[in-house]
């Protein structure tokens, strides 16, 4: 029989990317670790890791070890041990990925609320705008936004964001008017930059029941919601973002929306999950939390 120890450590330093954070995690030695690891390798003649003195990373042999340990051990967490007089109840790390500004506004609250309903988990929230690999971060569900790619995922739609057109009351006094779409090739407009390629985001609307979509030339980029949302505080031009980010602005009247009547289609939010049949509770919990109790 292997060795089960030596898939746990794999498993750590995996979800970790570091032998360092695994070997705290599990409250070894981080050579102890890395020894298990390699026993590991030879046990399996495969090479699981890329190993450099700043980043740790899946070999293809990894990344398939790792999406089959990823189901072994949730269906060992799944089990039920009613029969032996324990509970069912959630444990354990949530390991999450979110957008920053979304995870901010959004999730941290509801992961608040979801710990005083099931106090042994616990939560680790990894925020980052760009697209994120569950299988290389070892989490064990993210958020995204808009159309998901084909994938092995499994895809759970938790919400949908309007896209609001804004701009600050100063702006809009000291520029001309905007009635249509059109109007808007003589204003600033502050791009947002998508982190996940580098590109500008085209705005979209929809016009007299006309999808339109536009690039308009920019003096202003921003890689990050929040900063585009107090760029268009400050005046520096229009902006198109997610209703959460300027829901507040407007709120407070730091912010109007520019026509309300061209709105496009909402962007979908969907919280993906390893494609594994079996679930832990505390995955469970999270679901349920972001689907049901919203």
């Amino acid at each position: 029989m292997k060795n089960l120890n030596q898939f746990v450590h794999f498993l750590a330093v995996a979800r970790h990317g570091s032998f360092a954070q695994a070997a705290r995690d599990l409250g070894l030695a981080p050579s102890s670790v890395a020894k298990s690891v390699a026993r590991l390798e030879q046990n399996l003649g495969a090479r699981l890791f890329h190993r450099t003195t700043r980043a740790v990373s899946l070999t293809d042999e990894g990344r398939v070890l790792f999406s089959k340990c990823e189901q072994l051990f949730a269906q060992i967490e799944a089990l039920d041990l009613a029969t032996v007089g324990e509970s069912d109840e959630p444990a354990g790390v949530l390991r999450i990925g979110a957008p920053i500004g979304y995870g901010v506004r959004i999730v941290l609250p509801m992961l608040a609320r979801l710990r005083e309903r099931h106090p042994a988990l616990e939560f680790d929230l990894r925020l980052s705008d760009g697209r994120v690999s569950l299988l290389d971060e070892g989490l064990d569900a993210a958020i995204r936004f808009g159309a998901l790619e084909d994938s092995s995922l499994i895809a759970h739609r938790i919400d949908e964001q309007p896209l609001v057109l804004c701009a600050s009351p100063r702006y809009l006094v000291a520029h001309d008017e905007i009635r249509a779409v059109r109007d808007l090739e003589h204003h600033a407009v502050i791009a947002f930059r998508m982190p996940t390629n580098g590109r500008d985001r085209p705005l979209e609307f929809i016009e007299n029941d006309k999808q339109i979509t536009m690039t308009p030339h920019s003096p202003f980029r921003i890689s990050h919601g929040e900063a585009l949302a107090e760029a268009a505080v400050n005046g520096i031009g229009i902006a198109q973002m997610p209703a959460f980010y300027a829901r507040p602005y407007i709120a407070e009247g730091s912010l109007v929306e520019v026509l309300p009547n061209c709105r496009p289609a909402p962007l979908a939010v969907s919280l993906v999950l390893p494609g594994s049949r079996v679930r832990a509770a505390r995955v469970n919990a999270l679901v349920k939390a972001l689907t049901e109790d919203r």
